[in-house]
């Protein structure tokens, strides 16, 4: 079969792009043929000789879904599958979540004002109709989420069908580091950043500080150090904006990092934190388990639901006593060193080939029923 994949922009670091381009590779060994719907050209290096179909279509997302529609897709695939909210599809996965469920619960955390000029902004409009178009009782498209709680808010806010929902966690293959080289990475990492071995080290990965709850993580750790414990976060990443620090070197914005960088960052550290307003899955919290850290998250975020197979803690809230609590119950190097390789063996479970398998399985499972 002609299966067309569909994804808005190009990044050459982009996760999607990355994701695409696998699976793509995954239709072919499987006999299938491949054609992506996009608004810009991908590079031959990325995207081979494969078919594209560039389409005209302005900055806004209904803009783009407008555009697909008009090219016509069901004309040059016999099966379409997107990355995008777009108007009609055979499945949508739905990365992103549900934008009507961020919306509320990004108002419980910021002011009346900026409810209100938010309300304004027709992009989430926009957004929400085609929403409506995908998950609503009218659509026969089927749905992949990537946690069992943006499932729920599918059929809390649209009435969306369950049985029209797959759920499928993310992948990440980890980079493959001998145990001479992690101790290496390890010691001299901390030796660098200053860590001696009585230190706590939190990490704290990503853009987007705002959602991601850095403030409240940046909170918890400095409540701790206050009480006397010796704690640092490093945050690795950009925003416009960075949250205010109360307790003076107990945070460290490191900018953004190369790969390499990061390796090294994740290994020389002792926990992996993200207070998330809203994640469907955070991959950044995949990759922490990946070198072994424990990761301390939200409910709001899908990653929550591998724990405690892979060792973390999950609160309810981003802000409050339970981030603080949930913190300090990993303050233990003992713990800290037991979990290490736990996690290490737990997170290789999700890797891409099998997130890319279960998604195969799922479309061969739609293709048979017609």
């Amino acid at each position: 079969m002609k299966i067309g994949l569909v994804r808005r922009g190009y990044s050459a670091t982009g996760g999607a792009e990355r994701y695409l381009i696998r699976f793509a590779a995954g239709l072919e060994a499987r006999g299938h043929e491949c054609v992506l719907f996009t608004d810009r050209e991908w590079p031959d290096d990325d995207w081979l000789d494969r078919e594209q179909v560039i389409l005209s279509a302005g900055r806004s997302p209904a803009a783009f879904a407008l555009a697909l529609r008009d090219a016509r897709p069901e004309g040059r695939c016999d099966f379409l599958f997107s990355l995008e909210r777009v108007w009609k599809c055979d499945c949508y996965r739905a990365g992103d979540g549900v934008h009507a469920a961020w919306l509320d619960r990004r108002a419980r955390h910021e002011p009346r004002w900026r409810r209100a000029l938010r309300a304004l902004n027709f992009k989430h409009v926009e957004l929400r109709r085609l929403e409506l178009a995908l998950y609503g009782p009218k659509s026969a498209t089927h749905l992949i989420a990537n946690a069992a709680f943006v499932k729920a808010e599918m059929h809390d806010y649209y009435g969306t069908d369950p049985d029209r929902v797959t759920v499928i966690p993310n992948g990440y293959d980890a980079p493959v580091i001998d145990d001479a080289r992690r101790r290496q990475y390890r010691l001299l990492g901390r030796r660098a950043y200053g860590l001696d071995d009585d230190t706590t080290a939190f990490l704290f990965v990503g853009s987007g500080w705002e959602r991601k709850g850095l403030r409240h993580a940046i909170a918890a750790v400095e409540t701790l150090a206050s009480r006397g414990r010796k704690v640092k976060l490093h945050v690795a990443g950009k925003d416009k904006r960075r949250p205010r620090t109360r307790v003076a070197g107990v945070t460290e914005f490191l900018g953004p990092m190369a790969p390499n960088e990061l390796t090294q960052l994740y290994e020389l550290s002792d926990a992996f934190i993200l207070p998330t307003i809203y994640d469907p899955f955070s991959n950044a919290c995949l990759e922490a388990a990946s070198h072994g850290l424990p990761v301390i998250t939200t409910a709001a975020n899908g990653f929550g639901e591998r724990i405690p197979e892979i060792a973390g803690s999950v609160v309810p809230e981003p802000d409050g006593p339970a981030l603080v609590e949930a913190c300090e119950s990993w303050l233990d190097p003992a713990r800290l060193a037991a979990v290490r390789p736990a996690n290490r063996a737990a997170a290789a479970a999700y890797s891409v080939a099998r997130n890319v398998d279960a998604t195969l399985a799922c479309f061969e499972k739609l293709i048979k029923q017609g």
